[in-house]
């Protein structure tokens, strides 16, 4: 399969009175283009900061890309200009924030704002810019949608709200969808349509989907393959089926005893000790090694490397895991001619 986009050697630093923090640390992935590709983790482990860096809205100061490259359809986005940037987003790779009340604008119509979106990147008139936000609405499953592009945000629910933030990232048809937490702040019936919207979009238009979340049942339900960050670093990657059926690093799996199983019954949920360090105060060592209960001396002493895992693209960054690699290279040196 094709990759739409490969991410090399990122690091994104933010420059503070307290220090260089860096909040994404020398990461590599790829998505290939139609897949949903995941990305989880807890709060502060550099999700978000990943996608910023992607869109090139990183807010410099006190941010900045220090290392790496983006590199969309051949071209490296860390090395393009602002006007270039602007082409590109919304239009190419376009972006769906937590928060859809503080991406509308409360003083625009919904109309008015679509319309924008469409007019700033193609030549139409607003009457057939007009025309395809009706259509797009209606995509996205809004009702009376001929209304509600004369209504203001205030006056939409949260639901509705964000699928307006999507029928918007869509309406140009971009290659790349960057979802970051789409679902967070919807109650539980809005969040299966919304992802269900998110699917069908991915399926009929094959656009490559990047979801950004902490909800491993999201993750679940929509991706092919998944990315597991910690600290600013990524410490397992692999298809979503390895994922939930082997993870090897400790950290993937206490995330997954994390979740709740309405089919078990326990006295108390299960929960990872200790807290998400803050990035840059672990100089040496896995930056899960204060939190792992199957830490020694080595784990505090040097950072792990991404080592392979069981399946194809299986990657985990865990020295208890190192032994597995050594097992394949064995295995391909005894089967090679």
């Amino acid at each position: 399969m094709t990759s739409i986009l490969q991410v090399k050697g990122l690091k994104t630093t933010f420059f503070t009175d307290e220090g260089n923090i860096p909040a994404v640390d020398d990461i590599d992935f790829h998505l290939d283009e139609g897949e949903i590709l995941g990305i989880v983790g807890e709060s502060g482990c550099g999700k978000s900061v990943t996608s910023l860096s992607i869109m090139g809205l990183v807010p410099n100061p006190p941010g900045k890309i220090t290392d790496g490259s983006i590199t969309f359809q051949e071209e490296d986005l860390t090395k393009a200009s602002e006007k270039r940037m602007r082409e590109i987003r919304g239009n190419e790779i376009s972006m769906i924030f937590q928060e859809p009340m503080t991406s509308l604008n409360p003083l625009f119509t919904i109309g008015n704002q679509l319309i924008e979106a469409v007019k700033l990147h193609e030549k139409v008139s607003k009457q057939k810019a007009l025309h395809r936000v009706i259509e797009m609405l209606k995509v996205v499953g809004l009702p009376r949608a001929e209304e509600m592009v004369n209504e203001y945000p205030h006056q939409l629910s949260g639901g509705m709200r964000q699928r307006v933030m999507i029928a918007m990232a869509f309406i140009c048809n971009p290659k790349i969808l960057i979802a970051d937490e789409p679902t967070t702040a919807l109650d539980v019936t809005i969040q299966a349509q919304i992802l269900h919207q998110m699917k069908e979009l991915n399926r009929k238009r094959n656009t490559a989907v990047m979801l950004i979340t902490h909800d491993l049942g999201v993750v679940a339900e929509v991706c092919t393959r998944v990315i597991v960050m910690y600290c600013g670093q990524i410490i397992e990657q692999a298809d979503v089926n390895t994922i939930f059926q082997s993870p090897k690093h400790p950290y993937t799996i206490g995330l997954l005893q994390s979740v709740p199983d309405i089919r078990e019954k326990r006295s108390r949920l299960f929960s990872i000790k200790g807290n998400v360090p803050k990035p840059g105060s672990i100089q040496k060592g896995c930056r899960f090694a204060g939190r792992c209960e199957q830490a020694h001396d080595r784990c505090f002493a040097e950072d792990p490397p991404l080592y392979k895992g069981d399946g194809q693209g299986h990657q985990v960054r865990c020295f208890l895991h190192e032994s597995i690699e050594e097992a394949h290279h064995v295995e391909d040196t005894i089967t090679s001619p």
